[in-house]
């Protein structure tokens, strides 16, 4: 259990967090939500105890082992992959040195019956007890499923962690956080580093995941699949809601329905209430209803309507010039870095109004394949534009080649030609720069601030091809939605590099999959490229044969367990009815032996023709009852039958 009371955070006398107070249980899987710069990352940080410039109180058991992931952090270690990762074991590592200076201790020593040797033997002990509750034994075994659920090949564990690219530095960062097996998870943007297949590893681990988990993150998709509640930082408080992030949203937007009903009416009611006084104010006749009216006003709890901070960007594309109908020609092209091959002999083309996205792991050619095409990288073989072809072009690192001296305006203002010069505040205030942002330097500016400033110069120029790498990192949920939007509206070609599922869902119509130096094309949508994905994951098509013929035989023994317990509750059944029947005979052929003697005897006070009536009621009776018994008796041993045959056949 967490529990935050009266936080408050400031930097430079403006608070950013106020007065903010909630409890975190020890199972709670948590999406921690807002605009950019909103506070996301300092509450973790907080939680983290990575810093503690605030006010209020943090209390957090004792022992608590906590793993925090922050955005970026580069680790340029010259160990292997493989060794990195086991730095998460530290305390097993620490451990493992105290039980070998024990062991080296025992080795010289005979004093076996001495206190000081017995102290050592049960130190020894708990060292390895100690060393079995934190799982060594399973190191290795650990790190390699989790190594691998992140995406690295198995020759790749062995290599140097300062070869790979940072966003694979962070994916050993992330390994190391999920190794320590920690009570809390603390992790932001952790989806930035990540493709699809690894995202859809961590979500499965994370859901499985006995401890807390708090996610900053702009997924939706990952967000969904892990946490169960949302805490949004908005306007320096919190909007708490046990639910996922989509739910949230609909019953945020339910509760802002139902307290602006509630509001207008109470307004309404305030409003007849003080025309009521100000009309009969001095009227001596209505003096004690006035002084009552103001006595309610006076008591009414005002019904207040919650702020939500609903700006985001707004903008749409400029049309697409007219262009041919190919696009991109490309004929057995390859492209390798030194001895590194990306992809080797692959043809494919791109016609006009296609809407492609590019999916794969990190470093299996995306993002190279996209340069290629705009003309910043050489390759082998065939590649082409078609007839008047016009990109847009937002590189993954845009917001990184933009000049940190010039202001917001001049980024646009030195590139921008003709009468769209006229225009660029009007763009600059649709990206939410204001008067004043728009002469801020570009160093001064947040990674979501620089993200739509990069966006924003694609609108400068008509463009028919519009290559977006990674748009959407950085962008708060609004902005991705909006970004989105004008996507969908675009009317020229579109190719993404994404792998961001609810961003992409319904924006493309192409996959590309980069994989093994190759280039597989898919036709559909992201959901069913993936659905597609879990039966290649899985098998090969014999082996998907096998689960199905599996999946039957599991059936049909599910059908024949089903059929054995009707049968056998039919046989239960009818054995009741027999001894039922077998009963009921037994009585009445007693009371018939009991009417009998009744019959022969002498009493005067006999009615012989009730009573011979009576006997006769019970013969039919017991016929009845045996004619019914021999039809059970039938029925039985038809069921014993099939029950036996049913046996049989398993």
């Amino acid at each position: 259990m967490i529990t935050l009371n009266n936080l408050t955070v400031s930097y430079g006398g403006t608070s950013i967090i106020e007065d903010v107070s909630f409890m975190i249980g020890t199972k709670d899987k948590i999406g921690l939500v807002g605009k950019n710069g909103a506070g996301k990352t300092t509450l973790l940080k907080i939680i983290a105890k990575e810093i503690d410039n605030y006010s209020g109180n943090l209390v957090i058991p004792k022992d608590t082992r906590i793993g925090y992931l922050p955005q970026e952090k580069l680790l340029n270690s010259k160990k292997t992959v493989y060794e990195e990762a086991y730095t998460a074991f530290d305390e097993i590592l620490e451990i493992d040195e105290n039980i070998n200076n024990c062991i080296a201790q025992l080795q010289d020593r005979e004093d076996y019956q001495s206190s000081s040797y017995i102290s050592l033997t049960e130190d020894l002990e708990n060292l390895n007890n100690q060393r079995n509750i934190l799982g060594g034994e399973s190191n290795e075994a650990d790190i390699e499923k989790i190594l691998k659920g992140l995406g690295f090949q198995q020759e790749e564990l062995h290599k140097k962690v300062n070869t790979f690219s940072g966003g694979w530095q962070m994916r050993v960062e992330l390994a190391k956080v999920l190794l320590k097996k920690p009570d809390i998870v603390l992790l932001d943007e952790p989806t930035n580093h990540l493709d699809i297949e690894s995202i859809q590893w961590v979500e499965s681990f994370l859901s499985s995941f006995p401890g807390i988990v708090i996610i900053v993150s702009h997924d939706r998709a990952f967000l969904d699949n892990v946490t169960r509640r949302t805490i949004e930082i908005v306007f320096k408080k919190i909007e708490d809601y046990k639910s996922s992030y989509s739910n949230y949203v609909l019953l945020r937007k339910e509760k802002m329905q139902h307290q602006i009903a509630k509001h207008t009416n109470q307004q309404k009611e305030l409003a007849q209430i003080e025309e009521f006084i100000t009309r009969f104010r001095y009227k001596n006749t209505k003096a004690k209803q006035v002084k009552s009216k103001i006595k309610y006003l006076d008591r009414i709890d005002k019904v207040e309507i919650e702020k939500f901070d609903t700006s985001s960007i707004n903008f749409v594309f400029p049309p697409a010039p007219r262009s041919g109908k190919i696009i991109v020609e490309a004929e057995d092209v390859a492209k390798s870095f030194g001895e590194k091959e990306v992809f080797s002999a692959c043809s494919f083309g791109i016609q006009k109004d296609d809407k492609i996205a590019f999916i794969g792991q990190n470093g299996r050619g995306k993002t190279t394949l996209s340069r290629m095409i705009v003309g910043e990288l050489e390759h082998e073989g065939m590649l082409k534009c078609g007839h008047n072809v016009k990109i847009g072009y937002y590189a993954q690192n845009e917001t990184d080649l933009l000049d940190s001296e010039k202001t917001v305006f001049q980024v646009l203002d030195d590139i921008a030609v003709g009468d769209i010069r006229k225009q660029l505040r009007n763009i600059l205030g649709s990206f939410l720069f204001s008067e004043d942002d728009i002469d801020k330097k570009v160093k001064v500016l947040s990674g979501g601030e620089k993200s739509r400033l990069a966006i924003a110069k694609l609108l400068l120029e008509p463009v028919n091809l519009l290559i977006l790498d990674e748009p959407t990192n950085h962008l708060d949920m609004q902005s991705k939605d909006i970004l989105k939007n004008a996507l969908l509206h675009y009317d020229g070609t579109l190719i993404i590099v994404s792998h961001d599922r609810d961003f992409l869902q319904g924006l493309t119509e192409r996959i590309f999959e980069f994989k093994n130096g190759n280039i597989k094309q898919f036709t559909g949508d992201i959901n069913g490229f993936l659905e597609t994905k879990k039966l290649q994951n899985f098998s090969s098509y014999e082996i998907a044969k096998e689960q199905e013929k599996k999946q039957k035989k599991e059936n049909a023994g599910k059908i024949k367990w089903q059929n054995k317990k009707e049968i056998e509750s039919s046989i239960r059944k009818l054995q009741n009815k027999i001894k039922q029947l077998e009963k009921d005979v037994e009585k009445n052929e007693q009371e018939v032996e009991e009417i009998d003697i009744k019959l022969s005897g002498t009493h005067d006070d006999v009615d012989f023709e009730n009573t011979g009536k009576e006997r006769h009621q019970k013969n039919l009776l017991i016929n009845n009852a045996m004619e019914e018994w021999d039809v059970c008796h039938k029925e039985l041993g038809k069921k014993e039958n099939e029950l036996k045959k049913l046996m049989n056949n398993e």
